[in-house]
């Protein structure tokens, strides 16, 4: 199902999707790194390294790089909060200033996981502190594609079990 997106406040961004996968697979797509790696990053910037300690106050990292251009771009956080199968709060910066948008800044990134009735999964993501309209639509097409990807691996995934 393609994403529906919902602007409530200037530089927030809200998206949500529903995946035809158990509650318990999405979390785990998003707190294993080894599944994490598989579809982390937007098909223009697929994730080539994930590092994880999955915990409030753990750190996170991700690698993506550009097929085209062989660049990379750096991106990390710490854990908030952390309650399985449900919630995930973190922070989320960019390592590197080389950004069209300039200088970046921390924001805080929001997974709600829901399992519906049918037993697919809600997923509402919410990411705050965003500094620019430029940074806004940056965002919601990385995370689009990124959340394209995950969609891509937890049909193949639910397939197989």
């Amino acid at each position: 199902m393609p994403p529906t997106t919902d602007r409530v406040a200037p530089h927030e961004l809200k998206l949500r999707r529903i995946f035809d996968a158990p509650r318990e697979l999405v979390w785990q797509a998003w707190t294993r790194p080894e599944m994490l790696i598989a579809w982390f990053g937007s098909p223009e910037w697929p994730a080539v390294e994930t590092e994880q300690d999955l915990r409030p106050g753990g750190v996170w990292r991700a690698c993506l790089r550009s097929p085209t251009e062989g660049r990379l771009l750096w991106q990390g956080g710490v854990y908030h909060e952390v309650v399985p199968p449900e919630r995930l709060v973190f922070s989320f910066k960019w390592e590197s200033d080389d950004h069209e948008d300039g200088t970046p800044v921390e924001t805080q990134v929001t997974v709600l996981l829901t399992e519906t009735p049918d037993g697919r999964t809600q997923m509402d993501f919410t990411q705050r502190g965003l500094k620019s309209e430029q940074s806004l639509a940056g965002h919601r097409h990385g995370w689009t594609g990124t959340f394209g990807r995950l969609d891509q691996w937890l049909r193949i995934h639910t397939d197989n079990q």
